[in-house]
């Protein structure tokens, strides 16, 4: 039996099975017989790259690269969203909560953790050092770090690929003097610099040196006693808690964000045993302890983000939905603007997520006919509790359906407003006022395009909302940047009623 086979087939069976499929119906949606599926799954059978091909489409996932073949998307847009959809816990949660595993030389198991691309990358450096990861039913994920990282093995393809790795420095600075980490990736959003994180981190007595495609580091530890972040980041502000978080006294942050990601991360460390006050607040004051061995498991909290996108997709093909288990703490100033535009919301009382802490809501997102008027205000993002820089894009579709002209205002990210702009293939009235501020004039009749994602998330899944808007057939090409975000985001809109078929290049 092939090694590559029986993973591959083991890979098929669990997906199917989260797909909730018996083997004769993943069978018949295959073409092929149940004693052939079984076959697969046993790792018994001769997989052709168009089978393989098939079996990402049936499934509705690129499980298998093949040939590092594009993902790309086929939407049937104009059809109205109906019905409920619930969210999934946090990428950016998940992300700083796996660098913090480092922390912990016991077992960590997180609950519900996102399957998403920017997960995949970081589990891949840790798995490069020598962390024992296992995937459980229920999308639960298991950690083991061992006592020793093999350094020397970190998968440097993998960590250019995303900026979190950068996150990685304030956990193993704890048990490692000297240390390389590769240039940080992710998506191109203009020069994001990372003098913020080398700032936080020399008040720890880390030294963090650039070098040819990667960061020499090296760390003589000391207290590092007040500090004051040079910008309120959230992996900024997390990478300083990880520092914080073994370094004996107490570290007292200033000018830190309070986002859903810096919180989730505090949760985490207090489970630790790690005592952290102000919580929520740009002031944390942080008491460490030199070691932790703790077999501890933590649920982060459903996605703010992607209930924001999920709104925008109601929004702007005018439908109703309901979207349950959004941390509206997290959504409550965008929702106000949306009704001010407006919008008719309702939510019901709120409830607290797994981790109990966090305020969740479910939300009925109403039709509002063409009737959504834009606002007199610019739209602009804030540190919270200011309105989300991660929701600011979903206005942008938004407000191409809203009756006038609206000025959104990207102050945060150098080119982010820039890649606004492709939303004119597609038949958005988008005026570039310069770098940071577009104007956008509707209403506007979405048309259909063949387009390829740009590379930044969260603009190329403002071109999948206006496609589902639009009248026809639509092509969006090479989805890597939406994967990095979203879970299985194709079958969850098709759930709704949206008609979106997965394409895998071979």
């Amino acid at each position: 039996m092939s090694d590559a086979n029986e993973k591959i087939g083991q890979l098929v069976a669990q997906v199917r099975q989260e797909r909730g499929l018996t083997q004769l119906e993943f069978a018949s949606r295959l073409k092929t017989s149940q004693s052939a599926v079984n076959r697969i799954e046993h790792g018994r059978q001769n997989l052709s790259l168009e089978m393989l091909g098939r079996i990402s489409d049936v499934l509705n996932k690129p499980l298998i690269s093949v040939n590092g073949g594009a993902t790309n998307l086929r939407i049937e847009g104009g059809h109205e969203l109906k019905g409920e959809i619930t969210l999934k816990t946090s990428k950016n949660a998940a992300v700083g909560l796996l660098c913090a595993s480092l922390l912990n030389h016991g077992v960590t198991t997180f609950k519900a953790f996102p399957r998403i691309e920017e997960v995949y990358r970081i589990i891949e450096v840790l798995e490069s050092m020598g962390v024992s990861i296992k995937w459980l039913p229920g999308n639960d994920i298991e950690i083991r770090r061992p006592a020793k990282l093999k350094l020397d093995h970190m998968n440097a393809k993998s960590a250019r690929k995303t900026r979190s790795v950068l996150m990685m420095i304030g956990s193993m600075m704890h048990d490692e003097t000297e240390f390389r980490i590769p240039y940080a990736g992710g998506c191109k959003l203009g020069t994001r610099t990372v003098e913020p994180h080398l700032y936080a981190l020399e008040n720890f007595g880390v030294d963090i040196l650039a070098k040819s495609g990667h960061y020499n580091v090296s760390v003589s530890k000391k207290p590092a006693g007040r500090l004051t972040l040079y910008e309120p980041g959230d992996t900024v502000t997390e990478n300083a808690l990880m520092a914080a978080a073994r370094t004996e006294g107490q570290t007292f942050i200033e000018f830190a964000s309070a986002n859903y990601s810096v919180q989730e991360v505090c949760f985490y460390l207090q489970k630790l045993g790690v005592q952290i006050e102000g919580i929520g607040t740009s002031k944390m004051t942080v008491t460490g302890v030199p070691m932790i061995k703790k077999n501890v498991t933590f649920a982060p909290s459903e996605d703010p983000i992607e209930a924001m996108f999920f709104t925008s997709a109601a929004v702007t093909t005018d439908s109703e939905i309901t979207i349950r288990r959004v941390p509206i703490e997290f959504m409550s100033l965008e929702l106000l603007k949306l009704e001010k535009m407006g919008l008719e919301v309702d939510q019901t009382p709120r409830y607290k997520a797994v981790n109990g802490q966090t305020d969740l809501v479910d939300l009925t997102i109403h039709k509002h006919n063409g009737q959504l008027r834009a606002l007199t205000d610019k739209i602009h993002s804030l540190p919270f509790p200011g309105l989300n820089a991660d929701n600011l894009p979903y206005f942008v579709p938004i407000a191409a359906v809203a009756k006038g002209r609206t000025l959104i205002h990207d102050w945060m990210y150098e080119n982010r407003a820039i890649y606004y702009t492709e939303l004119t293939k597609i038949g958005a009235q988008v005026e570039l006022a310069d770098p940071h501020r577009v104007y956008i004039t509707g209403p506007t009749r979405f048309t259909v395009a063949d387009v390829v994602c740009p590379p930044a998330l969260r603009p190329a899944s403002l071109l999948l909302i206006g496609m589902l808007a639009a009248n026809g057939t639509s092509i969006l090409r090479n989805i890597y940047t939406i994967q990095r975000g979203y879970e299985d985001l194709a079958e969850r809109l098709n759930s709704l009623g949206a008609q979106i078929t997965v394409l895998h290049e071979v």
